[in-house]
């Protein structure tokens, strides 16, 4: 595999002339929606057939309920699991239901395992520490949650479950802790397996509601499995920046092996990027959009792609109708082969995707040149 960085006066049969392959096949490769307008600094993957002898990784993809049937379709060959988001919770300890019937039939039906997801997400999108707080605490809520989760589990037909409980406080690390102790002791028996979700942090004595409230080292403990949350350090309410910096990654890495067994241990990877509006003033909201269409906005707006090589990621400015700057944040098939590669540099068990929503055959394109993936 090579990936091919298009520079200015190149065409698609000028580029396919220097890896003796055809114009066709780069279309059909990288999936082109306009092969005829290349954006200077846009990757292209070229595929060699010299991937032999690959090693075998787990790909879990998170993905919202309401996923089209064509996209899902696509992306299942190259998943080991699938997480509908997601699973609310009451203070009783009953479930928010989810509709995820569709997406659970259609994943095994494609030999991919479906991870039911635990989540304190509210109705408006933010996440409610005090409920989680409350339940943790309470030992009837919490008993009655992991009976309703254990109910959920087998009338779905889930594989596992996946706990995704964010912006607890350090008084509830503990009580966290043991309900993930208690899950364990409670789902093995049974043939579930047992997934947590970390907030990305480079030690233990990171503060901030986001970091304290997770034991790297007892969670690790309990769980089959532990995704890190490596994304979101570029966000939409932040000053612009590489969602997933490779320098930011890293160090969670080399705090999180010292704590957890790296072959239990999952990479976040974003599928999507961030359009800010320049000059950044705080508070100030960026536009969300996904990677092809970050390409499309490049061409349509005339933008050369550059390339951070410390963030390890692609990124490029353009001026709105209004005569606004901007400057958009993504990730392209580099940034992805850089990230892929941290699995084999620490021995990882694999990667995760938020989310699969969005197409991004580039993503994937690079993803099989470099692993098997495996299927549970």
């Amino acid at each position: 595999m090579i990936i091919h960085v298009v520079k200015p006066g190149e065409n698609l049969y000028s580029i396919s002339r220097l890896y003796d392959t055809s114009p066709e096949k780069i279309i059909s490769d990288n999936e082109l929606n306009d092969p005829n307008r290349l954006v200077v600094g846009q990757t292209l993957v070229i595929t060699n057939g010299d991937n032999q002898n690959k090693r075998e990784v787990v790909i879990n993809g998170y993905t919202y309920p309401g996923i089209r049937d064509e996209v899902l379709l696509n992306v299942l060959p190259n998943l080991s699991y699938i997480t509908p988001f997601s699973y609310g919770f009451n203070p009783d300890g009953s479930l928010v239901e989810l509709d995820d019937e569709r997406i659970i039939d259609m994943a095994i039906q494609n030999n991919v395992a479906p991870l039911m997801l635990l989540t304190t997400m509210n109705a408006d999108g933010t996440f409610s520490s005090d409920k989680a707080s409350k339940v943790l605490s309470d030992e009837i809520a919490r008993d009655a949650l992991i009976d309703n989760i254990v109910k959920n589990l087998q009338s779905k037909n889930y594989s596992g479950l996946d706990v995704d409980l964010e912006y607890l406080s350090r008084d509830d690390r503990d009580n966290f802790t043991d309900f993930i102790k208690t899950l364990s002791e409670v789902l093995h028996p049974l043939g579930y397996e047992l997934t947590v979700a970390l907030a990305p942090k480079s030690s233990d004595e990171e503060v901030g509601l986001l970091y304290e409230g997770h034991d790297y080292e007892a969670l690790g403990r309990y769980a089959d499995n532990l995704l890190l949350m490596t994304y979101e350090w570029g966000y939409a309410y932040g000053p612009p920046m590489a969602v997933s910096p490779i320098n930011k990654v890293r160090s969670v890495l080399d705090y999180a092996v010292t704590q957890i067994d790296s072959e239990k241990l999952l990479i976040g990877i974003p599928n999507y990027g961030y359009d800010w509006t320049l000059p950044y003033v705080e508070g100030s909201r960026a536009k969300a959009l996904n990677n092809v269409a970050a390409i499309d906005l490049a061409r349509d707006t005339g933008a050369v792609i550059e390339y951070d090589e410390t963030a390890q990621a692609p990124f490029f400015t353009y001026y709105d109708v209004e005569g606004k700057e901007h400057i958009v944040w993504f990730e392209d098939a580099r940034s992805i082969q850089a990230k892929l590669e941290l699995i084999e540099e620490y021995n990882l068990l694999g990667a995760a995707y938020w989310t699969i929503m969005a197409p991004f055959p580039q993503n994937w394109l690079v993803l099989k040149n470099m692993y098997n993936i495996k299927k549970i």
